[in-house]
C-alpha cells in the first residue's frame, strides 16, 4: 500500500495527514500522540474513525498540524484521517457520515465591524 494523504479543516486550523500501513502510531508535528494530545478528550476525538472501523492498529499516521487552538486542531484531524480512510476503502464512507465524521464544520468566528468592541456587541447607549 502506498502513502494516502488527505487534508482536514476546522475554524482555522489545518491537519495535512499521510496515511500508510503500519502499526497504529498517530505523529503529530513530530511528538507522539500522547505528548501533543494531553487530554483524553481529544485523543478521543482523533481517534474516533479509527475506532469506529476498527483499524485503530493497523495504520501509521504522520500529521502536519497549523493554526487555531487544541480542540479545533483535534476535530481537524479527525476529518482528515476520516477522508483518508473513505480513500482507502469507500465502502466505509457511509458508516462515517452517519457518525458525523465525513462533514466539515463550516462555523468561523465572525468578524468585528467596524464602530463596535466585538462582532454584534454595542457600546453601552447613553441617551443624555
Amino acid at each position: 500500500m502506498e502513502v494516502i494523504n488527505a487534508i482536514g479543516r476546522r475554524k482555522a486550523a489545518v491537519a495535512r495527514i499521510y496515511l500508510s500501513e503500519g502499526k497504529g502510531q498517530i505523529t503529530i508535528n513530530k511528538r507522539p500522540l500522547d505528548n501533543y494530545f494531553p487530554a483524553a478528550t481529544l485523543q478521543y476525538i482523533v481517534k474516533q474513525p479509527l475506532e469506529l472501523l476498527g483499524v485503530a492498529g493497523s495504520y501509521d499516521i504522520k500529521v502536519n498540524l497549523d493554526g487555531g487552538g487544541i480542540k479545533g486542531q483535534a476535530e481537524a484531524l479527525r476529518l482528515a484521517i476520516a477522508r483518508a480512510l473513505v480513500k482507502i476503502n469507500a465502502d466505509d464512507k457511509s458508516a462515517l457520515r452517519t457518525n458525523g465524521f465525513m462533514t466539515r464544520d463550516p462555523r468561523v468566528v465572525e468578524r468585528k465591524k467596524p464602530g463596535r468592541p466585538k462582532a454584534r456587541k454595542r457600546f453601552q447607549f447613553s441617551k443624555r
